[in-house]
C-alpha cells in the first residue's frame, strides 16, 4: 500500500541510527575495566591459559604456587566471576532500550498511520548510582578471585609441607625398625648364651610388627597427601604423571603481631572484599536517595498518511508521591551498609583471634621443635645405647631397652609434628591471614586503588 511506505521508510532509518548508538562508560567501570585487563594479561591473555612453569621433582616452591594459581579450575571459576561482574556495569548504567511504537485510527477506512518513537529517562543520577552500585559488586567479586588465589596457595603448601614431613616420619620409623630389628637380633644372641629369655624376643618382635604396620599404614596415606597436592595443582587426584617435589623449602618466620595487623589491614582480601561490601552499601544508599527523583519519557510520533505530515510530540513524567515507599528503601539501605559495616568489624575481630592462635602455635611449635631435636632426642639416644651395652653386660633388664626405644621413637615423631605445625602456621600467617600473594600470582598491586571502586563520597547525616 503506498501510504505505508513512509512509515517503513521512516521505522528503518531510525532502526539505522539507533543500531551504533553507545553508551558512556562512568569513571568507576573504566576503573573496573583496567583492572580486568590488567589481570587479563597475565592470568588468561587472550582468554587462554598462560604457559605453565615446567614442573619437575626439582621444581622449586614457588613454581609450584604459580602452577597451581594459574591451573586451579576453583581460581577460574571465581576469575571469571569476578568478569562477568565487570560486564553487569555496563548495563546498569546503561539508558533503556528505546521503543518503536506504532498507532493508527481505523473506521471504514484507515483514518491515520503513526509509527514513533519512544525514550525512557531515568531521573538524574539514577544510572550513574546503579553503575556505582554494579561496579562495586565487582569490586567484591575481585578480592573473592584473590581470596580463592591465595586458599589454592595455601592447599598446595600445606600438601607441600605434609609429604615433606611425612617422607622424614616414614625415614625414622625406618631408621627405628631396622633399630628394633637389631635389638630382637641382640636379644636372640643373649637367649643363645643364656643371660635372656625367650620372652625378651618376644617382645622385641611384638614392637617391631607394630612399628612395620605403622609404616605401612603411612605409606598409604602418603597417597592420599599426593591426591591433594595434586588436586591443588588443578589436576585429577590420580594423574601420576604430575612430578612430586624432591627439594623442600623452609617458611621464613612471621613479623611481630601489630606487623602481620598491619600487613592485613591493607592485603589481606578477606577483609578487602568486606570493605568493599561497605563501598557497595554506600553505593545502593546513594541510589535509593534518587528514588525521590521523577523519571522521564519522551517520544514523537508522525501520523504519515495525513498530507502534509503530522508531528505529534508527547512526554510523561512519574511522580514518586508514596513517602513511606521511598523511606522504606532508604531505610533498607542504611541498614545494609550498617550490617556491611558490623561484618567488617567482625571480621577484623576474627582475623585478630586467628592471628593470636597461629602466632602461639608457630611459637609453641618452635620452642618444642627447639626442644626434641637439640635435647631430647640426642638423649634419648644416648639412653637406648645405654640400655643396649647394659642389657648385654647383664647391668640392665630388656624392658629398659624397650622402654628407651619406644621413649626415641615418640621423641623422634614429636620433632617431626613440630616442625610440620611450624611449617603450617607460618604458611596461614603469610598466606591466609597477612593475605600476602607469592611471587608471580596474577593480581593487582597491593598499592593500587581498590578495583572498580566508585568515587568515595562523605556518608550524608
Amino acid at each position: 500500500m503506498p501510504h505505508l511506505r513512509p512509515a517503513i521508510l521512516m521505522t528503518t532509518a531510525i532502526a539505522s541510527a539507533l543500531a551504533g548508538c553507545a553508551g558512556t562508560a562512568i569513571p568507576s567501570e573504566r576503573r573496573a575495566r583496567a583492572d580486568l585487563d590488567a589481570v587479563e594479561s597475565t592470568y588468561r591473555p587472550g582468554d587462554a591459559k598462560p604457559t605453565l612453569p615446567a614442573l619437575t621433582p626439582q621444581s622449586s616452591l614457588a613454581d609450584y604456587l604459580r602452577y597451581a594459581m594459574l591451573n586451579n579450575p576453583r581460581v577460574e571459576a571465581a576469575y571469571y566471576r569476578w568478569a562477568a561482574t565487570v560486564e553487569r556495569i555496563t548495563p546498569a548504567r546503561s539508558l533503556p532500550d528505546p521503543r518503536l511504537t506504532f498507532e493508527a485510527d481505523i473506521t471504514n477506512v484507515l483514518e491515520s498511520l503513526m509509527p514513533g518513537l519512544m525514550v525512557d529517562l531515568p531521573g538524574p543520577g539514577k544510572l550513574r548510582a546503579a553503575g556505582d552500585v554494579a561496579a562495586a559488586e565487582s569490586m567484591s567479586a575481585y578480592f573473592a578471585f584473590e581470596t580463592e588465589l591465595l586458599r589454592t596457595a595455601f592447599a598446595l603448601k600445606s600438601a607441600y609441607v605434609r609429604l615433606h614431613f611425612l617422607q622424614r616420619t616414614l625415614r625414622v620409623e625406618r631408621e627405628v625398625l631396622t633399630l628394633l630389628a637389631d635389638v630382637e637380633a641382640q636379644a636372640q644372641q643373649q637367649v643363645g648364651a643364656g643371660r635372656g629369655t625367650v620372652q625378651d624376643v618376644i617382645r622385641a618382635q611384638i614392637d617391631r610388627e607394630q612399628l612395620a604396620n605403622a609404616i605401612v599404614n603411612l605409606e598409604d596415606s602418603k597417597s592420599v597427601v599426593e591426591a591433594e597436592l595434586r588436586a591443588a595443582l588443578g589436576h585429577d587426584p590420580s594423574d601420576a604423571s604430575v612430578p612430586l617435589p624432591a627439594t623442600f623449602q623452609s617458611g621464613s618466620p612471621p613479623p611481630p603481631a601489630d606487623e602481620i595487623l598491619r600487613i592485613a589491614s591493607t592485603r589481606n582480601p578477606v577483609l578487602r572484599q568486606m570493605e568493599a561490601d561497605v563501598r557497595r552499601g554506600e553505593a545502593m544508599l546513594d541510589l535509593a536517595r534518587t528514588s525521590r527523583v521523577p523519571d522521564f519519557s519522551v517520544g514523537i510520533e508522525a501520523d504519515v498518511k495525513a498530507s502534509p505530515v503530522m508531528w505529534r510530540p508527547t512526554a510523561s513524567m512519574t511522580l514518586p508521591i508514596w513517602r513511606d515507599k521511598i523511606a522504606a528503601e532508604i531505610a533498607a539501605a542504611q541498614a545494609n551498609k550498617r550490617s556491611a559495616e558490623a561484618r567488617l568489624t567482625a571480621e577484623q575481630i576474627d582475623l585478630a583471634a586467628e592471628l593470636a592462635s597461629m602466632l602461639y602455635i608457630y611459637r609453641e611449635s618452635t620452642r618444642n621443635s627447639a626442644l626434641f631435636s637439640t635435647n631430647l632426642v640426642p638423649r634419648a639416644r644416648q639412653s637406648l645405647e645405654a640400655a643396649r651395652a647394659g642389657y648385654t653386660a647383664g647391668r640392665s633388664s630388656f624392658l629398659d631397652i624397650i622402654d628407651a626405644e619406644r621413649q626415641l621413637l615418640g621423641f623422634e615423631l614429636a620433632s617431626v609434628e613440630a616442625q610440620t605445625q611450624q611449617e603450617l602456621s607460618i604458611a596461614s600467617i603469610s598466606l591466609l591471614i597477612a593475605g600476602a600473594a607469592p611471587e608471580g600470582a596474577p593480581t593487582l598491586p597491593t598499592s593500587s586503588p581498590a578495583p572498580g571502586s566508585p568515587s568515595r563520597k562523605e556518608p550524608s547525616r
